[in-house]
């Protein structure tokens, strides 16, 4: 089958970081499916994952998380899918990738795809959501349906694609007042046309911006780029008993600036679950069902914002390096091989 792999792990700029291969066709276990791959998106992790995981010498590393496709195949203890059903997922960080004409997906953190949606505009939505799903609900205890709580959420990095998704899902489960972070005018359109209350600036000091607004302090803080760029802030800002949530990778992070105010840190990596087969693996079929429902109801939407084409070495390049650049707005997909 076609895919897209590396050899070795190179800058983007280089025409072998990422190259079109072909590869055997896998086969299913236990519990996989065998998904026909239709569309794929690319996240911050593609590129991380790129640079810092050489395939073992003389092997090629495919690369890709998220997907939308559809079942051609079944392992024998499968109980939640069947054969043409058209799914949506975000993988396992342990596996292959999903830059591959099949892919093979444990049936319990995929679900069926949004009916209202193509492929392209489902594969935007995995990772995101239930990178945002579990940051929020799993993690800082935030407590859905309770309309009523006049909390504050802090989104630092409103405009990315965990942010895109996340901002919704706060607005339309929760009572929070949603504050996201966007340094560049599209990028504050882009949050307040998803339903942030208020945008303020990450390039200046954030306990400034948001005191601007007349909001003294936040009671929930999700920090999905440059935590350790703004740590000091967030602990000036946040709330006594506040919670302070990170998905990237700090070098560092000074737990001590928190102590005074018994603030505590919640850390989400959205494969923890699929990694160690957690007892509730089958969750992120849940939530990923949930987060379809509302997708057809109107709800919420994909946070789809370009589509570069085919999947290709040379469309993942282009990908990965407007990711690296910082600027990308939203999700960046591929439609097919």
């Amino acid at each position: 089958m076609k895919a897209v792999g590396y050899k070795n792990s190179l800058p983007i700029t280089d025409v072998q970081s990422l190259i079109d291969v072909e590869i055997p066709d896998p086969a299913p276990g236990a519990r996989d499916l065998l998904v026909e791959i239709r569309a794929v998106s690319v996240n911050p992790v593609d590129t991380k994952v790129r640079m810092r995981a050489a395939p073992e010498p003389g092997g090629i590393k495919v690369l890709g998380w998220d997907a939308a496709g559809v079942v051609t195949a079944i392992g024998p203890s499968v109980t939640l899918f069947h054969p043409g059903d058209e799914v949506f997922y975000a993988g396992s960080i342990a596996r292959a990738g999903t830059n591959s004409e099949l892919h093979l997906v444990d049936e319990r953190i995929a679900a069926l795809k949004p009916r209202s949606l193509n492929f392209a505009q489902a594969a935007a939505l995995p990772l995101t959501s239930i990178t945002a799903w579990e940051l929020l609900f799993d993690r800082l205890g935030i407590v859905r349906g309770d309309a009523t709580r006049k909390s504050s959420l802090l989104i630092i990095g409103g405009a990315g694609g965990v942010g895109s998704i996340m901002i919704q899902l706060a607005r339309k489960l929760t009572g929070l007042t949603v504050i996201a972070t966007a340094s560049r005018p599209e990028s504050r359109d882009w949050v307040l046309k998803l339903g942030a209350h208020h945008a303020v600036d990450h390039s200046k000091p954030l306990a400034d911006e948001v005191r601007s607004l007349g909001i003294q302090h936040v009671e929930f803080v999700a920090s999905l780029t440059n935590s350790e760029q703004h740590l000091a802030q967030v602990a000036e800002l946040i709330a006594p008993q506040g919670r302070y949530g990170i998905i990237d990778d700090p070098k560092t992070v000074d737990v001590m600036l928190f102590k005074r105010k018994s603030v505590s840190l919640h850390w989400e990596f959205m494969f923890t679950r699929a990694v160690f087969e957690t007892p509730d693996m089958i969750e992120q079929h849940r939530l990923l069902t949930k987060v379809a429902e509302m997708v057809d109801a109107g709800s919420i939407r994909t946070t789809l914002s370009e589509d570069f084409g085919p999947i290709n070495a040379t469309n993942l390049r282009r990908a990965h390096a407007l990711i690296e650049s910082g600027r990308s707005t939203g999700k960046i997909v591929l439609s097919g091989f």
